[in-house]
């Protein structure tokens, strides 16, 4: 993992020379798995990956990103970065413990795992310490249990970077054997971020305690730092060293690196804001991962059977067609994944987006003005989450908020944080197939058919309150 914010100020030239030697995969062919033949890389393990198993797990740094504005219907874990463990088996106190909090909130309202990040690169060098000592280790296993329930956490994740071969990393299994039971004691996931290629101190013992390992393939160099044959070498790596399929994520970076120095970072956002294209993997000095190569990693992830892929990190994503995430996402549901089911049944949990009759998409406007029918594709603001109101009703949240009729009083709109009465709807399929939706106040939705914004004010539905309902 890239080094934690603060221990990047305090370490400064230190921090760049340990991640010289621990974070970068200087030379892979030192690092060929035990056997890499094609026959060979289904025998990893025996549960099938399928597309609606698939993980998607994304790590939210404690410095940047806005928990609002994380598209939770799309992942399956988040993992908030950092905390730093002590010497004697404690905990610092970590950053922004209310965003934290937020977090887990929202991703629990989405049907997402919480976890908490243990270390990051430079913030884990305690742990030589800790895993030295039995009673150490003990002392910080119940410090994690203690955490993880206090904070309704779903589960820890360990990131040092890293041990020793050898005696250090014999050690470091026993920890992570003690944490993962402790975990799974009480219900909780245990995962392990390790560099992509020669992890020689991660052991069999280890890789066999955690749920699954994210493994980091990216800073592999200053510049194009995560080429997809490096994703096809790091896989080929970990199935040589017999790490089960479901137990194997791949990491990708939602940033660019710098060929002018090392560690010379930027999110991939502010690639595009410079100039870069979401459809290329270079810009100027900048070398990053674009749609394309998001979209064959995905592939790549689904050809080899693998448990999901993880991101690092949430605050570099692009909004809308841009998207690294969505695109990750669109992949999933070509393969299987979750789609919006036929039938009367509203889709429950279901990301969707609904077409007007005239062929535009239903926009929350990321609630900042009144909802329309008039874009020509559907992005983040023209995507909704569909969830179960009660009583048989349905709310539809996008970008964190609900849609409200606002009692037909006026325009609709996508910005309230909690759903009431106004925030709720009759979900209602006709016989073509389209679907209604019916306020508390008795009246329909309207698209208006993109002349002007939407409202909840027919008392009855024809054309232009019906919805196709898509991805």
């Amino acid at each position: 993992m890239k080094l934690n914010f603060n221990s990047f100020l305090l370490l400064g030239v230190f921090s760049v020379l340990f991640a010289l030697s621990s974070c970068k995969k200087d030379n892979r062919a030192d690092f060929a798995p035990v056997n890499n033949n094609d026959a060979s890389l289904g025998k990893q393990g025996t549960n099938a990956v399928t597309a609606t198993t698939f993980k998607v797990v994304a790590y939210l740094p404690s410095w940047e990103g806005d928990v609002n504005a994380i598209q939770y219907s799309k992942l399956t874990h988040i993992i908030y970065a950092f905390i730093s463990p002590t010497t004697s088996g404690g905990l610092t106190s970590i950053d922004n413990p209310g965003k934290l909090a937020s977090m887990t909130t929202l991703a629990h309202n989405n049907n997402v795992k919480a976890l908490i990040a243990v270390g990051g690169g430079g913030g884990g060098d305690a742990f030589h310490t800790i895993v030295a000592s039995a009673s150490l280790r003990t002392a910080f296993v119940n410090t994690m249990v203690n955490y993880v329930n206090q904070n309704n956490l779903d589960g820890v994740d360990i990131d040092w970077e890293f041990p020793s071969a050898g005696t250090e990393a014999n050690n470091f299994a026993l920890m992570m054997q003690s944490l993962a039971n402790a975990m799974h004691g009480i219900g909780k996931l245990c995962s392990a971020a390790v560099i992509s290629t020669g992890a020689t101190y991660v052991t069999s013992t280890t890789m066999t305690s955690v749920d699954w390992l994210n493994i980091m393939d990216y800073d592999d160099n200053n510049f194009q730092h995560s080429t997809y044959q490096s994703a096809v070498d790091c896989l080929n790596y970990w199935s040589g060293r017999g790490l089960a399929l479901e137990k194997t994520v791949l990491g990708v970076p939602f940033y660019a690196r710098d060929n002018r120095g090392d560690y010379i970072t930027k999110n991939y956002n502010d690639v595009l804001a410079l100039g870069g294209s979401p459809n290329s993997d270079t810009f100027q000095n900048y070398g990053y991962n674009g749609i394309p190569t998001i979209t064959n990693k995905t592939n790549l992830s689904f050809d080899r059977g693998i448990a999901g892929m993880m991101i690092w990190e949430l605050a570099g994503d692009a909004t809308g067609v841009n998207s690294l995430l969505s695109t990750i996402h669109n992949v999933i549901v070509a393969h299987g994944g979750t789609t919006p089911p036929t039938g009367s049944n509203p889709p429950i949990g279901t990301v969707i987006s609904l077409k007007g009759f005239n062929n535009a998409f239903v926009s929350g406007e990321n609630g900042a003005q009144a909802m329309t029918c008039t874009r020509t594709a559907a992005g983040d603001w023209e995507h909704f989450t569909v969830i179960d109101a009660g009583g048989g009703k349905i709310s539809l949240r996008s970008m964190g908020k609900y849609v409200s009729s606002e009692n037909g009083t006026q325009a609709i709109t996508c910005n309230r944080t909690t759903a009431s009465d106004w925030e709720k709807f009759d979900w209602i399929v006709a016989a073509d197939g389209k679907v209604t939706l019916r306020g508390n106040n008795g009246k329909f939705i309207s698209s208006e058919n993109g002349t002007q914004a939407m409202t909840c004010t027919r008392t009855t539905a024809s054309g232009w309150e019906a919805f196709t309902v898509g991805n």
